[in-house]
């Protein structure tokens, strides 16, 4: 009897030393995988009257000897372009609409060095991180090839950085070391006024040999306010009366104007 208790108490011995174990591993592997943070500063953008587009930045902890890349986005909707051709080989005009699907609005991606040579292809495809990812993740119609796609997603592209919404760069991101021996980094970017109303996730990726070891993520949310929210749920919801409170307005600052006019004309 005594020597069933004494094994029954080892056992429960052996069981609290296994479990006390595990979780010791548990907390270090939780560690070693939670090390890279991201947070974005200005996180909360106001459209007002005044508006002329702001900054963002974006900072963090990550382990030492690794690449970044920070990568801004919209959520993905569907676009339409019109395209344009000849017609009749003389007129350049509207000849029909393409359609890309599975597009974000906005798309920015930020890196310590060139996507293309800290990740694999299937990487960055995985991640859709860069432009060649982006232009295999997209949807375009009507197209007769592969070759076809890559030119109309070039135009594409090339739409939306003159828009100021669509960038990729390199080089950017400053790091430092800090007294924990833990990898500290920082950017700052200009936010473009062209940016919508909305939700944006940033994407923080750590890197090392061609492979995304580590992810962290935060948020950018871009919001109208005051007379500006006013205006624009008008002209959603009733955009009869955003049309005539429009023309109104039109007119007033004619009368104004013809007015000033005169009496500067009658002072002479």
């Amino acid at each position: 009897m005594k020597k069933s208790n004494v094994q029954r108490s080892t056992f429960k011995v052996f069981l609290a030393f296994t479990f006390a174990i595990c979780i010791f591993q548990f907390a270090i592997s939780n560690n070693a995988f939670a090390m890279l943070t991201a947070k974005a500063n200005h996180d909360h953008i106001t459209i007002d009257f005044f508006y002329h587009g702001s900054t963002v930045s974006v900072r963090g902890i990550s382990d030492p000897g690794v690449d970044l890349v920070i990568k801004l986005t919209s959520p993905e909707g569907d676009q339409e372009l019109k395209q344009k051709g000849k017609v009749a080989g003389v007129l350049w005009m509207n000849v029909g609409k393409m359609k890309f699907e599975k597009t974000p609005n906005f798309y920015e991606v930020f890196s310590t060095k060139k996507v293309e040579e800290i990740l694999s292809r299937e990487e960055m495809e995985k991640y859709v991180i860069g432009y060649s990812a982006l232009a295999k993740h997209v949807d375009i119609t009507p197209v007769a090839n592969e070759e076809e796609k890559e030119k109309w997603f070039g135009e594409f592209v090339k739409f939306k950085e003159a828009s100021k919404v669509y960038t990729t760069s390199f080089g950017n991101i400053k790091t430092t070391m800090n007294a924990d021996g833990k990898q500290e980094y920082y950017i700052l970017t200009d936010w473009p006024y062209q940016a919508q109303p909305g939700d944006y996730l940033v994407s923080v990726y750590a890197v090392k040999d061609n492979k995304v070891i580590e992810q962290a993520q935060s948020k950018v949310n871009v919001e109208q306010v005051g007379m500006v929210k006013t205006l624009a749920t008008m002209a959603k919801n009733s955009p009869a009366v955003y049309g005539f409170l429009a023309i109104g307005v039109a007119l007033g600052a004619g009368v104004g104007v013809s007015m000033v006019f005169r009496k500067g004309g009658g002072s002479h």
